[in-house]
């Protein structure tokens, strides 16, 4: 980690930059693959799982028996972990779900809001070296609770040509029975166009590659949705003397894991402390089965000595990271303070990893300082408000004066007659 001690104000800007990425060369390479697919479809899918897994598939489409048998390939433990997950992330998108409330604005007049789900949602589930059949649970719970008819998902298949059991039996669990062996950007372009297998979606989630990054990005607004702006995982914890160090190690080392460019950062008050953290890393590195993502996600981080918590907050928010971790003595009371962050974990015992899994709440979250004005997924995400209105002939009469002068003050005398000739009805 590269080392700061009371950074000026001026130097913030600098040091709140992720690491940056020449996307030029792998925006090319995407849109080949987006117009490859929408023109050949299947063809192009098979084709491209071959050339980029390695393998020879036979069929897109995942059996009902393959999905069945999953939890036969499980332990117990882990179903029963899955499981727990699954209660606790279906409680707390279930308190999202809001009444409708119908307000009348004056006499005659009535306007109200309702959630219309989705009808057609597109998850993508990374499946290479790590499997994470737990988005699977972020992203399927939320859909079915929210009353999207129709949600695939796309995840690509293992060294053996096959969907790990987890992501299956994860999928099952939410409701989740049309499933697709396709990974990649062209997973993403086969939800976005269509294919004879692979249905167009109106919406796709979840998190993936460079690759599935880009091509997420470009098509936006290609008569498809995506979830948020995402990049690399990340982390930032705010420490002081209260904190534990190789808790904190620990927590940097579980986001450095994620991929060679995670960034994570530490803002402490401490100097020992940071010391401290510094020497638990490399002893705790020793024995990580990732150790070479995790090295290089750490070339890119950064330990920043701050004056005082004020300062720590201030930076913290300029950040705007994706994961903030509070490990400071009254952290439930300075958690007020937070204005910019996609997950917040209050306290020493509060890990980012009981997020990712099982606390309950979402792990689908803005990197990249998007948490600055973008939120996580939640019910919210799968679902569009359509607001509508209702006036009585008095609603009309009362608001009628006021509508046509406005009217007429822009220059829109068909809006204006709208309303003059209902009137000279009544």
């Amino acid at each position: 980690m590269k080392i700061y001690r009371y950074p000026d104000n001026e130097m913030w800007p600098a040091l709140v930059q992720r690491p940056r990425q020449n996307n030029d060369d792998l925006e090319k390479k995407v849109k080949k693959i987006l117009r490859t697919v929408r023109k050949k479809g299947d063809k192009a899918l098979y084709k491209l799982t071959e050339r980029f897994d390695g393998l020879h598939i036979n069929t897109l489409e995942v059996t009902t028996n393959e999905i069945d048998n999953a939890a036969n390939e499980l332990g117990e433990e882990l179903k029963q972990a899955i499981g727990l997950a699954r209660t606790n992330i279906e409680k707390f998108h279930s308190a999202q779900q809001e009444e409708m409330k119908m307000v009348e604005t004056m006499p005659g007049v009535t306007c109200w809001r309702r959630a219309v789900a989705i009808e057609k949602i597109g998850l993508y589930i990374p499946g290479g070296s790590a499997p994470l059949f737990s988005t699977v649970l972020m992203l399927g719970i939320p859909a079915v609770l929210a009353g999207c008819k129709e949600i695939i998902l796309c995840t690509p298949p293992g060294k053996d040509g096959k969907i790990h059991p987890a992501i299956l039996y994860a999928a099952q669990l939410c409701g989740i029975h049309k499933i697709y062996t396709v990974g990649g950007a062209q997973a993403i372009a086969a939800m976005t166009y269509g294919t004879r297998t692979i249905p167009r979606v109106l919406k796709i989630f979840g998190p993936g590659n460079a690759f599935v990054t880009m091509a997420k990005q470009l098509v936006q607004g290609n008569a498809v949705a995506i979830d948020m702006p995402a990049g690399p995982s990340e982390v930032l914890i705010i420490a002081d003397q209260t904190a534990n160090a190789s808790f904190i190690a620990a927590d940097l080392l579980s986001q450095a894991e994620h991929g060679p460019d995670s960034q994570v950062m530490l803002v402490t008050t401490d100097e020992f402390l940071a010391s401290t953290v510094l020497s638990s890393l490399q002893e705790q590195l020793k024995t990580l089965p990732r150790k070479k993502i995790a090295e290089k996600a750490l070339s890119n981080s950064k330990l920043v000595l701050v004056e005082d918590m004020d300062t720590a907050i201030r930076f913290s928010n300029l950040y705007a990271p994706e994961h903030l971790i509070l490990a400071i003595d009254g952290a439930a009371g300075k958690a007020a303070a937070i204005t910019a962050a996609g997950s917040v974990f209050i306290g020493n015992f509060s890990p980012e990893s009981a997020g990712d899994y099982a606390s309950g709440t979402n792990h689908t979250l803005p990197t990249n300082g998007y948490a600055a004005m973008y939120s996580g997924v939640s019910l919210d995400s799968f679902v569009k408000k359509i607001t509508y209105q209702q006036l009585t002939s008095e609603g009309l009469e009362n608001i009628g004066n006021a509508v046509m002068q406005m009217a007429e003050a822009e220059g829109l005398d068909a809006h204006k007659n709208a309303i003059a000739i209902r009137l000279k009805k009544q």
